[in-house]
């Protein structure tokens, strides 16, 4: 019987069929039988609200929701009022039930998207394949995943192809393609193919587990509206509570009021005043646009973060890796006295060795590869290869005069030029472009459609670079060959003269622009952890459609909280009046407690879904 009474659905029956029995006697005259069965049923329904009423009375709380309904229950039984007494206890388990599974329901839509990595990887020992426990492999190991089969942990694949799936983490509907050296998130999916991967981090600090704890603690950053509401709840409850005593006790006095009336008419005031449908609700809103951010591969780290976001006028982008795509081209060659196959090769063959972005791409210039014998990289210059006999420099125009090369003839090329010199001889110029996203275009003309009134480019790449870009996007104001430190000062005056300014951003160096910004957001930084930890916001794709898509979540999200606010006061303000004139009874109570608690709980709800737009899901 104990365990059957701990269910709130075993309690909602029994009560109500006791309160039913009880209404039936009370109709055949036999009262005191009735009385016990409306007793009975008080305490089926009630007896966890009075233990929680006695515990807050013991702390000293004596102001909180179960205290008032436990007043206003005993209170209506005391006047006579058996019915109604039992009927608010019943109905406010009704409004407490569907509360807890909304908020299951809500925690349960997040745990799932959030169980993105699985609890055992099969992994090679010794050449045999053993299934261990995620938590317990290495950094190192090598990782057998299978089409079907979610990537266990962070992994780089060392053979076989497949198509990856990688929405659960980014939000991304298309499936991309993983072959040797291809970087996998843990929470991934292959669709096909036999992939062998190697474990780049442990269990507890991939992409799955960092993402799960960036949404569970981004629930204690409360809003501008949930700290509204709790400090309203700290006003709002002892006003009605004195306005309930002085409607007890004032209309007796001046014999407005016999006492039993005047006592009814403070108990359902009570009733009505309970703010549940507020403290529930509001918060629900932000907790379910949270989740839907996440869903869609937007994770923000505090509901503080959907007011900033929403009224967004000013916004911020680093270039390279944010608004291109971080791959470089060669779009242009000149050479002198070589063949371009030749300059390719030597090209090629003297970057080979860096692990810089741009050197990634030169080296697959030429299939016509020589092993270099040595390789120094200078930073911010260049390479010096030595390839057989001759040495071989691959760099800037700095790099170039520090060997004593002539450079004249280039003076006509663009400043970002990469010059090759063989034997302190130029023999060629290489024009390096990053091609700017698909969707940069796009997205930057749908924030301007939701009110983003400036855009700016901050970067580090050279002016020409810069510029072209700029153009291209039709951005208001770029500015280049910025240090870190340079683009967190620029950053201060864009801020000062804006509501709200953002900055978007890829890398370690965007850190201090990121944590200075109103919101900073961390685009596909999975792998950036100081990129992550300065950032508001992590965009766990590259996919720059995602930030209106925040903004528009965001607003969603504020505008469910504030239909909340202005319903639930809005419905208890005008019963309440009509408590204090005598026009409310208990049912209206009931209703303006648990039914407008309902209703704001389904709307809360809401904001799991994230909102459509046509301009974004076309781009």
């Amino acid at each position: 019987m104990k365990k059957l009474l701990k269910s709130d659905s075993a309690r909602i029956t029994i009560s109500l069929f006791l309160f039913i029995l009880a209404v039936i006697l009370e109709q055949t005259a036999a009262l005191q039988f009735s009385l016990i069965v409306y007793l009975l049923a008080l305490c089926i329904a009630g007896y966890k609200v009075f233990i929680d009423a006695v515990r807050g009375i013991l702390r000293r709380d004596l102001l909180d929701e179960k205290f008032l309904m436990s007043i206003a229950s005993i209170g209506a039984m005391i006047v006579g009022e058996w019915s109604e007494g039992v009927a608010v206890m019943i109905f406010y388990l009704v409004g407490e039930s569907f509360e807890h599974r909304a908020v299951r329901r809500s925690r349960a839509s997040i745990r799932a998207l959030m169980d993105i990595a699985p609890d055992e990887a099969c992994i090679l020992i010794d050449g045999d394949e053993q299934i261990v426990d995620a938590e317990d492999v290495e950094v190192g190991s090598t990782v057998v995943i299978r089409p079907g089969e979610r990537v266990p942990v962070d992994s780089v694949v060392i053979s076989g192809t497949a198509d990856v799936d990688t929405s659960s983490m980014t939000g991304e509907p298309l499936p991309v393609s993983a072959s040797e050296g291809t970087y996998l998130s843990s929470g991934y999916i292959v669709k096909n193919g036999l992939i062998y991967a190697k474990a780049q981090r442990p269990s507890s600090e991939s992409a799955a587990a960092r993402i799960l704890e960036l949404v569970e603690n981004a629930t204690e950053n409360k809003s501008r509206e949930e700290a509204f509401i709790t400090k309203f709840s700290r006003y709002y409850t002892p006003v009605v509570v004195i306005i309930a005593l002085l409607v007890a006790i004032i209309p007796p006095l001046f014999s407005l009021a016999t006492f039993e009336n005047a006592l009814y008419t403070a108990l359902t005031f009570l009733v009505i005043s309970c703010p549940c449908a507020l403290v529930i609700s509001v918060p629900m809103a932000f907790f379910g646009g949270i989740g839907g951010a996440a869903s869609r591969g937007i994770l923000f780290k505090g509901g503080n973060l959907f007011s900033k976001v929403a009224r967004l006028e000013s916004i911020a982008f680093d270039k390279t890796g944010t608004l291109t795509g971080g791959r470089f081209s060669v779009s242009e060659v000149r050479t002198f006295d070589i063949s371009e196959d030749e300059l390719l090769s030597l090209v090629a063959s003297a970057e080979s060795a860096s692990n810089h972005p741009i050197a990634e791409s030169l080296s697959g210039l030429s299939a016509r590869k020589l092993m270099p014998k040595t390789v120094r990289e200078m930073a911010g210059l260049g390479v010096i290869a030595e390839l057989d006999s001759h040495t071989v420099a691959v760099g800037n125009a700095a790099l170039m005069n520090k060997l004593g090369v002539d450079i004249t003839v280039t003076e006509s090329m663009p400043a970002g030029s990469l010059l090759v010199a063989k034997d302190n001889l130029l023999v060629g110029m290489l024009m390096i472009s990053d091609s700017i996203k698909t969707e940069a275009m796009s997205a930057i003309e749908s924030l301007r459609s939701l009110g983003v009134r400036k855009t700016v480019i901050l970067s580090g790449d050279k002016r020409e670079n810069v510029i072209r870009t700029s153009e291209a996007l039709g951005i208001d104001e770029c500015f280049f060959e910025l240090t870190p430190e340079e683009k967190y000062s620029r950053l201060e005056s864009l801020i000062k003269s804006s509501k709200s300014t953002m900055y978007v951003g890829d890398g370690i160096n965007d850190s201090p622009a990121l944590a200075r910004a109103d919101v900073g957001v961390a685009m596909g930084t999975l792998g950036q952890d100081a990129a992550i930890e300065a950032a508001d916001v992590v965009i766990m794709s590259d996919n720059l459609t995602k930030l209106p898509e925040a903004v528009l979540i965001a607003r969603k999200t504020i505008n469910i909280s504030w239909q909340n606010i202005i319903f639930a006061l809005g419905v208890k303000g005008l019963i309440l009046i009509l408590g204090l004139f005598g026009y409310a009874n208990m049912w209206f109570a009931v209703f303006a407690d648990v039914g407008v608690a309902v209703l704001a709980i389904l709307n809360s709800m809401r904001a799991l879904k994230a909102p459509k737009n046509k301009k974004i899901s076309a781009a």
